[in-house]
């Protein structure tokens, strides 16, 4: 039998960045599976600018409409308006059913937010308009693929924020991902400490003792195999990674510093928890280099294909 036709509905994101650019490349360099068909949705004239023939499985739904003055570099409130209905009009297809997996490409949260709408990033913004409580940013790169707890907010925030319960939801999520999305039977799962050497018994903080080993007592009664609280110091380095098959930190720049130092243009952000699958590429807009053709698309290559795969 052959496999039933998958879409994957990619969005161009901020136009006046190199989502347009990146997306063109990465297209150019993959293989599309004969069950897989491409929507993009966008700016086409911006997009056809890298790239004239899509082939015949992609196909692009062209959102110019009163975007005429958005130019490559030159990010405006207009780009960012037109990034967001990029956006929504690829949640509209996906409640339709006619894509199955989304890739979004960079926008300007700062622009979309000046437009007056409540937007912290895609993460939260997709986990809200699908009423979705319990969701995780997750980076790829390969076999490599790590967690994080809390995601943007302020680093003197972040003790507080993290709860027991905050962590035992988690990694309860990136427990049953690993099995059915990565088809791992036995997840052995890596957890950070907060503190310098995951606190030291104390004596650097007791983070670790109050709030991290009780969460990781709980999830070993639930048979979930994990490891921690460990330093993350050198948890990260490749011959320390490989032992695990996903790694949990507990902020933001703890997890993010060393993937992107280590896998930055394979790096991928999935969004775990949403009743899709969401990638996207772990970099930003880049307005600086945006229309001069040197973005380097491997990241959106990688986000691509690891939507096809998982889809």
């Amino acid at each position: 039998m052959k496999s039933r036709i998958k879409t994957i509905g990619i969005t161009l994101g901020d136009p006046a960045g190199i989502g347009p650019e990146v997306t063109a490349k990465a297209l150019r360099l993959i293989h599309l599976p004969e069950n897989i068909r491409i929507k993009v949705v966008g700016d086409e004239k911006i997009f056809r600018h890298y790239i004239r023939k899509c082939g015949p499985r992609i196909s692009v739904i062209d959102l110019h409409g009163n975007f005429a003055h958005c130019r490559p570099g030159k990010p405006t409130k207009e780009s960012a308006r037109a990034s967001f209905l990029y956006l929504k009009t690829a949640l509209a297809l996906i409640r339709k059913k006619e894509i199955d997996a989304l890739v979004t490409a960079p926008v300007s949260k700062e622009g979309i937010s000046s437009l007056g709408i409540n937007f912290r990033g895609h993460t939260e913004y997709l986990a809200g308009e699908f009423a979705v409580k319990k969701y995780e940013m997750m980076f790829v790169a390969n076999n490599f693929r790590a967690v994080i707890i809390t995601r943007h907010i302020p680093l003197s925030a972040v003790a507080r924020e993290i709860t027991p319960k905050q962590i035992f939801d988690a990694i309860t999520l990136l427990n049953k991902v690993l099995k059915k999305n990565f088809r791992i039977k036995k997840p052995f799962i890596a957890v950070c400490g907060l503190n310098p050497h995951a606190g030291e018994k104390g004596i650097i903080g007791r983070d670790e003792i109050k709030t991290i080993i009780p969460a990781l007592k709980r999830l070993q009664k639930q048979r979930i195999n994990i490891a921690g609280p460990l330093s993350a110091d050198t948890l990260f380095y490749p011959d320390h990674a490989k032992k695990y098959d996903a790694i949990v930190a507990m902020y933001h720049d703890q997890g993010l510093a060393p993937m992107k130092a280590l896998y930055f243009d394979k790096l991928v952000n999935l969004t775990i928890g949403l009743p899709f699958i969401r990638t996207s590429p772990a970099h930003g807009t880049a307005f600086d280099i945006a229309g001069k053709n040197n973005a380097n698309p491997s990241s959106m290559k990688a986000a691509i294909e690891l939507a096809i795969h998982l889809a």
